[in-house]
């Protein structure tokens, strides 16, 4: 990692369980000491109904390094989502930011100096789904964060990659569209 490293933007999407089970976090790895830092402060102070954000914590007080604030995609409405959401789910990023750092991902002697904001998108449908496989919804948010702060640190996709792919990448809502 350079020096001159200020902040690092990175998403996945990671599917394939049940229904509702999908993640999507997008990122930011940023150094806190600097703008990142600023805005990473004040992020965590600027709390609005229905998109609280919150730390991500390992347990009830056991906070993951580096730092990692979530900030939720969905207005938080009812007690049983936001069990999820501040339950299995923060487990499941604070599990994947861990495993960036024992990958090599994001390096060791750098999770004090490091912050991350992940954007968490959980399927409200979770709230309703009587069955749902918490393991598995585990599993899937832990490693869609861990592939989001690859692809970060990364910085994936490239330019050349997206320049060289731009026509034949369609939006598969856009392509739902198309082919009605």
């Amino acid at each position: 990692m350079s020096s001159d490293f200020t902040m690092k933007v990175g998403e996945s999407l990671l599917a394939g369980g049940p229904p509702g089970t999908a993640a999507e976090p997008e990122v930011i790895v940023g150094d806190l000491n600097g703008p990142f830092g600023t805005a990473f402060a004040t992020l965590l102070g600027n709390q609005i109904k229905g998109h609280t954000k919150v730390l991500a914590l390992m347990n009830t007080d056991v906070m993951v390094k580096p730092a990692t604030i979530m900030v939720s995609k969905v207005t938080v409405k009812d007690d049983k989502y936001t069990n999820i959401l501040m339950g299995t789910v923060q487990g499941a990023i604070s599990n994947g930011v861990l495993d960036a750092v024992r990958e090599g991902i994001i390096p060791k002697e750098k999770a004090n100096d490091l912050g991350i904001i992940v954007a968490v998108w959980l399927n409200p449908s979770v709230s309703k789904d009587e069955n749902l496989d918490h393991k598995i919804l585990f599993d899937i948010h832990r490693k869609a964060t861990t592939s989001a702060i690859k692809k970060a640190m990364d910085n994936e996709p490239s330019i050349d990659w997206l320049l060289e792919n731009q026509d034949s990448i369609v939006h598969k809502y856009f392509q739902k569209e198309l082919d009605k």
